[in-house]
């Protein structure tokens, strides 16, 4: 079966194994099964005109599976039997759904949806028997909706475990179905996600992470937390077996990996090895620094030898940078380069105050985050040139500070990014539109802000040589965002590179344009950093 493969979900029985299908990189994906006894794979969803979102979850009895779809214009639950009779709505929330995870004992399933800016919600919906019968329930306290995310339903399916803010950190909550009362099972300083029980479910654990760094954390029922981890690294996913938890583990050295971690001794055992060489990458550190209005910024800092700097700026904006593989990264402080990654404000990470600074203010006090971190670089004696790259929305921030604040930068390529707020949202998916419209506002009424920060229209002011890297299909950033600007700075006289990856969409698929456009990137950077122009000290 042609295309990428992603979420993939073992059935209850271990026969099949479902997956999200896209054929594209358009994100237009198709659900399909995959038997293990006939060695066939089905398409589910064969001739949509719709999207699924990748997240699905399997009935308890192995005949259907949870899926959500925008088959109605917004992504919402719906029940899909494997033996072809079609879909049905089970549940339009009408916001924007992520996941689903269906009951054990098949009764319920629990469905995370967007909520107000970069907030989630989840609604545990009926189904089965009681369908009709019961409502389904919004976690709320206090009379006021959750920010609730990541659910997981203990064996017996009396309890909903979660990650929600509770005050400034994400802590793991405890919904009971019966008595629909919440427990709090951790309040800590930092960020407990990703919920996960025992098959006993008499042990609860979740990743634990402050800032840049994660450990997992669990607790016996009735007992003390408890914590460990692999090492210095990001861990994700935990899965609790009878005697520890298998974990992905990544580090600096380490592309992700399953590893197996004893809950008595600590002990870590590898169980996938993506590389078989022993790599001595330079560690990055965290730092803080100072931005344009004095709060201090976090952000990871590899020290390179050389008088050179790039500036790397990631995406979503609500994700930040950790102690994670990045071999881009390291190729960058190999060569000498000093690296700087900021988590800028926006980023999640780091508390809900400095996660939700940029609502309404996006291309404003994260790009000014990001340029204090050049000027960092820069007085600090860590470079005397500065180059600015980053991908997604941290693509657009590279834009955002070659307008914003030219004199910083010797050039900057931006790896699919947007650069016309007006025009990127009138080409996209409609839950798409949603989180452009909670965090920027009403593109009639915010107009004048929605161009102002559109570094389209300040193309002018670019004084470096610019790289644009795009995906045919991108349905979150459109090509024509990038082809656009390519036209309109070369129509200025601007030194500007494009280069188009057909068939690729947001993430690129294919490890050859992968490496690819990362090899070009590198060699873009190089390029503008050794011949100079911005800054030059």
């Amino acid at each position: 079966m042609q295309g990428a493969k992603f979420s993939p979900r073992f059935s209850p029985d271990g026969t099949k194994i479902a997956f999200a299908l896209d054929l594209d990189g358009g994100e237009s994906y198709h659900i399909c099964v995959h038997d293990f006894t006939s060695n066939a794979s089905t398409d589910l969803t064969p001739d949509i005109l719709y999207a699924h979102q990748p997240n699905v979850s399997w009935s308890p009895d192995g005949q259907s599976l949870a899926v959500l779809s925008d088959a109605k214009g917004i992504f919402s639950l719906y029940v899909l039997p494997l033996d072809g009779s079609g879909a049905r709505m089970i549940r339009n929330i009408f916001r924007p759904c992520w996941d689903a995870a269906w009951s054990p004992d098949g009764k319920w399933i629990a469905v995370e949806s967007e909520a107000a800016a970069s907030e989630r919600s989840i609604h545990i919906v009926p189904v089965g028997r009681h369908k009709g019968k019961v409502r389904a329930i919004q976690l709320m306290q206090d009379g006021k909706a959750l920010n609730a995310q990541h659910p997981a339903w203990s064996p017996d399916s009396k309890s909903l475990a979660f990650s929600c803010e509770n005050g400034e950190w994400f802590n793991i909550g405890l919904f009971d179905v019966e008595t629909q009362e919440i427990a709090w099972a951790t309040d800590s300083t930092g960020d407990d996600t990703q919920p996960c029980w025992s098959r006993s479910g008499d042990v609860i654990g979740w990743v634990h992470s402050e800032g840049a760094r994660t450990r997992f954390q669990f607790r016996e029922r009735g007992g003390a937390i408890r914590e460990i981890k692999v090492g210095e690294g990001v861990h994700a996913h935990p899965q609790i077996t009878a005697d520890g938890v298998v974990i992905l583990f990544e580090g600096a050295n380490h592309p992700p990996d399953l590893w197996k971690i004893a809950l008595d001794s600590g002990e870590a055992t590898q169980l996938t090895k993506s590389l078989e060489a022993d790599l001595n990458f330079p560690p990055p550190e965290e730092v803080w620094y100072a931005g344009m209005d004095g709060a201090q910024v976090p952000a990871l800092l590899y020290r390179g030898a050389g008088d050179c700097a790039a500036l790397d700026i990631h995406g979503g904006p609500n994700w930040h940078l950790q102690f994670s593989w990045n071999p881009v990264l390291s190729l960058m402080a190999l060569r000498g380069w000093t690296v700087l990654a900021p988590n800028y404000r926006g980023s999640t990470g780091y508390g809900k105050q400095w996660q939700n600074a940029s609502r309404y203010d996006m291309g404003g006090v994260d790009n000014d985050d990001c340029a204090a971190g050049a000027k960092y670089l820069l007085e600090n004696g860590l470079a005397k040139k500065v180059a600015v790259t980053g991908r997604s929305h941290g693509g657009y921030l590279t834009m955002t500070c070659l307008t914003g604040y030219p004199e910083l930068f010797a050039g900057g390529s931006a790896v699919v990014p947007f650069l016309n707020w007006i025009k990127s949202h009138r080409e996209s998916r409609e839950d798409l539109k949603h989180w452009n419209i909670e965090n920027m506002g009403d593109p009639e009424e915010n107009k004048e802000l929605w161009i102002a920060r559109s570094p389209y229209f300040f193309l002018d002011k670019v004084a470096a040589p610019v790289q644009l890297i795009c995906g045919e299909n991108d349905p979150r950033c459109p090509a024509s965002d990038s082809m656009d600007a390519r036209d309109k700075l070369a129509e200025l006289g601007k030194e500007v590179e494009l280069l188009l990856y057909e068939g690729e969409g947001h993430a690129f698929y294919k490890i050859e344009n992968i490496v690819d456009a990362e090899v070009r990137r590198v060699e873009f950077l190089e390029k503008v950093l050794e011949r100079g122009g911005g800054v030059d000290r």
